[in-house]
């Protein structure tokens, strides 16, 4: 019987790579390719740092409405959404250094058009279209694809690490992007969040690699009894692919538990907070650049706390995880507006201290349950969630501006929050055990293959 090394490699005699070069490896290709993935998703994701900070400076040169402004942001977060799926089926038939390579230049391209936009309709041709697909093609089906393809062990861990690296990094260039804004124009800022895509590029197409059979070898942690999943068969229409694996998925119960879930996840983070908390804090009196570095630091939390939600979903029940997460979330919105103020105080710090460790420590046991139910497929199903989740993000970046437009604050859409992540809570219970999920699997392996 075949055994592998601690690495995930063949031992000298396989016939699947050459014995002397391996196993003088120190580092496992896959730490590189994840390593790479997560300083492609953290360029990516300075654009989507931009919107938040530019809101009022738009709204001063242009006069558009604060729900006109969300309104280009709902498109870029549904295409965010709606592309998840397909990059996948993308990156099944084409590779993913390709699609993630095209995916950086329309981001990069879309950023630094906007500084010639002077209507509606190229705001939400540039921040909507062009920046809502290529955002969209580096999502978290792309973190789904990286760690089912090249990781056995330690996949919750490695999905908490990357799915950090998109929703950090979009809040860590919060002060620079708000910094440069307000000193040089938010034109300067919006150049920045091209340069920092395009600079990301090399790297990709340097170092990606599609699938560890690529190189011989097989993923991190691979056994004979689970040696991973099999190389892509690069045949197929990845249209149908994806929409294949939503007529079938929409057929088990669990997916619209798991995706209705995610659509409030959605909602109360990047839909809700990551666009409307800058604004909501400076209509209290906070300044844009306070208010930034308060939400930049959600972001340096969620590293640790997105990391430790893909600890403990190796580990623990992912669905009480969600719970646990949701029910959290929703008290720390329901308290936020009593903690609005002019100045920070320490109630202002356990709420960026709070939300920051729950930002997106969802995502881990999500992609876990997907993987429980839903197998190999796990990246194009899990695409589709994700969508549900940038659907979710899409209704609360129009929603809460036109809230903040009609009743001159953001205090019911900051509870209309809270409500729907009671919600999300009991509908991430009612998740079936995962003694059932290897009998939904099956079928929709089958018949995706």
């Amino acid at each position: 019987m075949t055994q592998t090394t601690a690495d995930g490699a063949a031992p000298p005699n396989s016939a699947a790579e050459p014995a002397t070069p391996l196993r003088r490896r120190r580092v496992h290709p896959a730490w590189i390719v994840a390593g790479v993935t997560f300083v492609t998703m953290l360029g990516a994701s300075a654009f989507r740092s931009v919107p938040s900070v530019l809101i009022d400076p738009l709204h001063t040169e242009f006069g558009w409405s604060h729900g006109t402004i969300g309104l280009a942001m709902s498109i870029n977060m549904t295409l965010f959404g709606l592309m998840s799926p397909f990059a996948a089926a993308l990156m099944d038939r084409f590779g993913i250094r390709p699609v993630v390579t095209i995916a950086l230049l329309l981001v990069a391209a879309g950023s630094g058009l906007t500084v010639f936009m002077s209507s509606v309709w190229q705001l939400m041709l540039c921040w909507g279209l062009l920046v809502g697909v290529g955002t969209g093609s580096m999502s978290m089906a792309f973190v789904a694809t990286v760690s089912t393809r090249w990781f056995v062990a330690r996949r919750g861990l490695v999905s908490g690490v990357l799915t950090a690296a998109g929703a950090t990094g979009q809040l860590i260039f919060l002060p620079l992007i708000a910094m440069l804004s307000e000193n040089h124009g938010w034109r300067t800022a919006a150049i920045t969040a091209s340069l920092a895509a395009t600079a990301v590029v090399p790297l990709v197409l340097l170092l990606m690699r599609d699938h560890p059979h690529d190189l011989g070898i097989r993923a991190y942690g691979a056994t004979d009894a689970d040696p991973g999943p099999p190389p892509a068969s690069r045949t197929g229409n990845s249209a149908v692919v994806a929409l294949r694996g939503l007529r079938l998925a929409t057929q088990t119960p669990v997916f619209w538990l798991l995706a209705g879930g995610f659509a409030i996840c959605g909602a109360t983070t990047n839909g809700l907070i990551g666009t409307h908390f800058i604004p909501a804090a400076h209509d209290h009196g906070m300044p844009i650049t306070v208010a930034a570095s308060l939400l930049a630091l959600v972001g340096v939390f969620d590293i640790i706390g997105t990391i430790a939600s893909g600890w403990l979903t190796d580990r623990y029940d992912p669905r009480m995880l969600l719970v646990i997460y949701y029910l959290g979330r929703g008290l720390s919105l329901l308290a936020l507006p009593s903690l609005m103020s002019p100045h920070t105080q320490p109630t202002t710090w356990v709420f960026i201290l709070f939300y920051g460790l729950d930002w997106v420590a969802t995502v881990p046991p999500t992609v876990a349950l997907c993987r429980e139910h839903f197998g190999i497929s796990t990246p194009v199903v899990f695409g589709w969630v994700f969508a549900s989740h940038q659907l979710g993000a899409a209704a609360a970046a129009s929603g809460a501006g036109f809230l903040r437009d009609g009743n001159g604050s953001y205090d019911m859409a900051f509870q209309t929050g809270a409500g729907l992540c009671v919600l999300a809570a009991v509908l991430s219970l009612l998740v079936t055990r995962p003694a059932m999920a290897k009998l939904e699997a099956a079928p929709l392996e089958s018949e995706l293959r």
